[in-house]
């Protein structure tokens, strides 16, 4: 019996029950098999992500959205002091009746429009080439037309893949529906994604998704004045040549909706919306066109050089040419719902690199401090010893 106990002074309770399919008893075979499936899971997480990539932005759209209505309960807060669901009700109710509103307005004055838009847009691209061909360039319609088919063939991936049929529809339907349930109740969500995570990290969890909740809400709503100072200045500008030539300019308000949608993405939305304005000017005569480019950059730059900067004190500061980038990455990848998403994306993942440098510095001054309280101690032991001595 002593020699038992001798023999087995390892682990498992004083018995040596040597290796098993379950245990390594050597120390660096096991450390080594550790470091190895540390790496075969982030492996398999990073497939799952690429696997799942689509239906996980459709899940940030929907946190976009929460963050667009919570926005709206916290300004009306200010004013209504009611209960938070009342609020989002309000915001809810008054989403929904300005669709309406535009659903009615397009319906009745826009689709006739709307019709003749892909037609004037085609034929001023006609004339543009043929502009073009006449002054030496060799530029075919052919040749745009096959970039046009490239290009929207690497897009439409996420309706592709939950929408089917419907497409586009039913991812909208989905961020909308999961949307409206992370506002109803967001910190039923967040508690529940703290409580996977171990107890050291749920503090700075808590206060991470604090920080990118605070930017996202002043992102939209600065996403949100752009839209409107954008939709609305391009109508009134639009709409004044009529009234000061006789000759109005067609389709102002289809032009201004598209204006004030293609504001909510950055850099790319801006020349979308000019492009098409100067197109639609130019079916009307030189002049119009002239016009209408003059009308183009009076939005941008006052949008540029007051709405936004102003905006933008209170928001996140994004690096322009990094805000590209991304847009054209998320793009090519995701289709239009990640041009759209990329730039709140980017902003979340600003948000939790500044979080993590606060704690890498706070670690660092704890470390020094430790260091420093250690030399004291160190230097107070040695002049104990030297008085004693």
């Amino acid at each position: 019996m002593t020699e038992v106990t001798q023999s087995g002074s390892g682990d498992d309770d004083g018995l040596d029950m040597g290796a098993s399919p379950t245990r390594i008893s050597n120390a660096e075979i096991r450390h080594e098999v550790s470091r190895a499936a540390v790496w075969v899971a982030m492996a398999g997480l990073a497939f799952l992500a690429v696997y799942i990539s689509q239906s996980l932005l459709v899940i940030f759209g929907a946190m976009v959205l929460a963050a667009m209505i919570d926005g709206g309960s916290r300004l009306l807060g200010r004013v209504l002091p009611i209960a938070r669901p009342w609020r989002i009700a309000i915001v809810l109710l008054g989403s929904i009746g300005f669709l309406v509103w535009l659903g009615y307005f397009a319906g009745s004055t826009i689709s006739r429009e709307a019709a003749q838009f892909p037609e004037i847009v085609q034929e001023q691209a006609s004339l543009l080439f043929s502009w073009l061909q006449s002054k030496g360039f060799e530029v075919q319609m052919t040749d745009l037309q096959g970039l046009v088919s490239q290009a929207l063939s690497g897009f439409g991936t996420v309706t592709r893949a939950l929408g089917g049929i419907l497409g586009g529809v039913t991812t909208l339907v989905l961020i909308a529906i999961i949307g409206i349930y992370i506002a109803i109740e967001p910190r039923l969500y967040e508690r529940g994604f703290a409580w996977m995570l171990p107890k050291t990290k749920r503090y700075d969890f808590h206060i991470l998704a604090a920080r990118m909740a605070y930017t996202m809400r002043r992102l939209m709503f600065g996403r949100l004045v752009g839209m409107v100072f954008e939709g609305i200045f391009t109508y009134l500008a639009l709409q004044a040549y009529g009234w000061v030539t006789g000759d109005p300019i067609p389709m102002a308000a289809l032009l201004a909706i598209l204006t004030a949608l293609l504001a909510f993405v950055p850099n790319i939305g801006a020349v979308i919306s000019g492009v098409l304005m100067v197109l639609v000017g130019f079916s009307g005569g030189t002049e119009m066109g002239i016009y209408t480019i003059v009308v183009y950059f009076m939005v941008q730059n006052i949008d540029g050089y007051f709405v936004i900067p102003m905006i933008a004190r209170k928001t996140v500061d994004l690096a322009p040419a990094l805000v590209l980038g991304t847009q054209l990455i998320m793009g090519i990848l995701f289709g239009i719902l990640g041009l759209f998403l990329a730039d709140p994306l980017l902003a979340m993942i600003k948000v939790a690199l500044e979080r993590r440098s606060e704690q890498n510095e706070a670690g660092d001054r704890a470390q020094q401090a430790e260091a420093e309280r250690r030399a004291l101690e160190e230097v107070e032991a040695a002049k104990a010893a030297a008085s004693n001595a």
